[in-house]
Formats: structure tokens, C-alpha cells, sequence
């Protein structure tokens, strides 16, 4: 540069507002367990060798051997957007 400097853009940001009509309560935040990514590799695995079963039951044996509760997991799936059908769940 030939000693001028450029003249910066200052921008403020206005505040989100809160929005005035009630929302639908929300589901409770479910704390995830490091073992839940564990979990979906291993079923995913499982999937990719087995060619019987469904998606469910497999999913469930996986739970049943880590001894994680499939309620609390699944909790978490629905709390991660359908986490599990965006892996690609589906039944065979």
C-alpha cells in the first residue's frame, strides 16, 4: 500500500427480538453421552454386515450389549433433528 489505509465499515447488529406469540414447549436437552457416537458406529457397522434384520433391531441389540438405555438414546436422535434417518435409516 502506498501509506493510505482503506476506511472501514462499521455495522451494528441490531438484537434478536423475542417474538411475541407463545412457541410449543420445548422437548427437555438431553445431556449426550460420549458413548452415543460409539453407538451409531457400531450400529452402522453391524448394518453394513448383516443383510438380515431391520434397522431397529439391530439399533436395540447394540443398546441392549452397551447396556445404554434405548429411551435416553433415542431422546437424544430426536433432540439431533432424526439424526438417525438422515444416516439413512430405513427398513429392509
Amino acid at each position: 500500500m502506498s501509506g493510505r489505509q482503506r476506511v472501514k465499515t462499521v455495522v451494528r447488529l441490531e438484537e434478536a427480538r423475542q417474538s411475541t406469540t407463545p412457541k410449543a414447549p420445548a422437548a427437555p436437552v438431553v445431556e449426550p453421552d460420549p458413548l452415543y457416537g460409539v453407538v451409531l458406529l457400531k450400529t452402522a457397522l453391524e448394518l453394513k454386515r448383516r443383510k438380515d434384520g431391520t434397522v431397529d433391531d439391530i439399533l436395540r441389540g447394540v443398546l441392549a450389549r452397551m447396556r445404554i438405555p434405548e429411551a435416553e438414546f433415542r431422546a437424544y436422535l430426536e433432540q439431533q433433528g432424526g439424526l438417525l434417518q438422515a444416516l439413512g435409516q430405513r427398513g429392509r
